[in-house]
């Protein structure tokens, strides 16, 4: 990683997605954006990077995956994706389980990925919080962009198979995972009550509880929900409960999702969609289709495109927007997909998602559209630093 106070970006093809596309240049002071324009002039002493007849982008980002929970060339040593000895793990944090040195981040520059959210699996009810981080560092909390930013829960057939079927304790069915989601709800709404009751008299104050802190801060609608859902009917579950409680909701997956997408699209909530690449490994993937996220994306819905890494290999996002794309969606909705709308679902599109002056300087160089099966990225920045894998 080569560390530059100042970088100029020299006559790309600029696409800032935001409406905006234009042969000009970038400056880069520091981690930041400090510039940009068609006539803009380098700075004395500033790192050139000449991107005549390159195309400019953000960043990519992947909206769901597992990068540095699961290794890849690990069994159990690198395998921390499912504490599956308890349903209800709210108190767990993916931060602590992330390795910097797994190969999947090396494999999400090697693609462009520049930012990833990487949350806990699918194999319990409450999982535990996902975080939102860069893709390039050393120590993961110097990688950090938002923590925690989300809690995840699962429907459908992952927390029946672990518990149920394995270990023959609830749940065993849909109607017991739900049950067990609103449980933890209203156990924090009765905590969050005590705290406050605690406020005015303190020994009212309740014991700590590292769950309930994860839960209230659902409840307060500082995070959402990360909703695993594959089926339509796992959908709508996850948004009845989301409802009933008044709390922000993000579907992830949203394999069936296509089947209800003016339904989704009254309800507002975002989804982010896939794997797309990938076999139909299970039951509740026999309907999945490139198509999908096209549909919600005409019906309204706001929509980012997945890997699930290690599903499906991090560094094949741009191919999974391509495929997408194939099949019919808009080609700049597919753009946006893994840029600026993941960014705003993940709430971090005041740093990330789109070239703008005050933002991150994470910003990549393509030889052609990312769409293109023989495009690479010849150049990527992160923070600023010129990355050379």
């Amino acid at each position: 990683m080569n560390v530059n106070t100042s970088l100029f970006i020299h006559n790309g093809r600029i696409k800032t997605m935001k409406g905006q596309e234009f042969i000009g240049s970038i400056l880069v002071e520091g981690t930041r954006i400090k510039a940009m324009g068609e006539e803009l002039v380098a700075p004395e002493g500033a790192k050139v990077i000449e991107a005549e007849g390159k195309l400019v982008l953000p960043g990519f980002i992947d909206a769901h995956c597992h990068v540095g929970l699961g290794e890849e060339i690990y069994q159990h040593e690198g395998d921390d994706l499912n504490e599956m000895t308890e349903p209800v793990t709210p108190e767990l944090r993916a931060i602590d389980g992330i390795n910097p040195e797994d190969e999947g981040f090396r494999d999400a520059r090697l693609g462009g990925v520049t930012t990833v959210f990487s949350t806990p699996g699918s194999g319990n009810v409450i999982g535990g919080t996902g975080v939102v981080l860069k893709t390039a560092g050393k120590v993961v909390d110097k990688m950090v962009l938002r923590e925690p930013a989300g809690l995840k829960v699962a429907f459908g057939e992952n927390p029946k198979a672990v518990y149920g079927a394995e270990q023959k304790k609830m749940p065993m069915t849909r109607m017991a995972t739900a049950s067990l989601l609103r449980q933890a709800l209203v156990d924090a709404e009765t905590y969050l009550e005590k705290l406050e009751q605690g406020i005015e008299d303190p020994e009212k104050f309740p014991e700590r509880d590292l769950g309930m802190e994860s839960m209230i801060r659902v409840i307060k609608r500082e995070i959402p929900l990360r909703a695993h859902a594959h089926r339509a009917d796992d959908i709508m579950t996850a948004i009845r409960i989301a409802q009933e409680f008044n709390v922000d909701l993000i579907i992830e997956h949203c394999t069936e999702g296509h089947k209800i997408a003016d339904v989704l699209a009254e309800y507002g909530y975002p989804a982010v969609v896939g794997p797309v690449l990938v076999n139909r490994a299970k039951v509740e993937l026999k309907d999945k289709s490139f198509e999908t996220p096209g549909i919600l994306t005409r019906a309204g819905v706001k929509v980012a495109i997945i890997t699930d890494h290690s599903v499906t290999p991090i560094e094949q996002l741009p191919l999974c927007a391509a495929l997408v794309a194939r099949a019919g969606m808009d080609e700049e909705e597919a753009l946006k997909a893994i840029t600026i709308n993941p960014a705003e679902i993940l709430g971090v599109d005041d740093r990330v998602g789109s070239l703008e002056v005050g933002k991150d300087a994470d910003i990549v160089l393509w030889s052609e559209h990312p769409f293109v099966l023989k495009a690479r990225p010849e150049t990527v920045i992160i923070n600023g630093q010129v990355i050379t894998d």
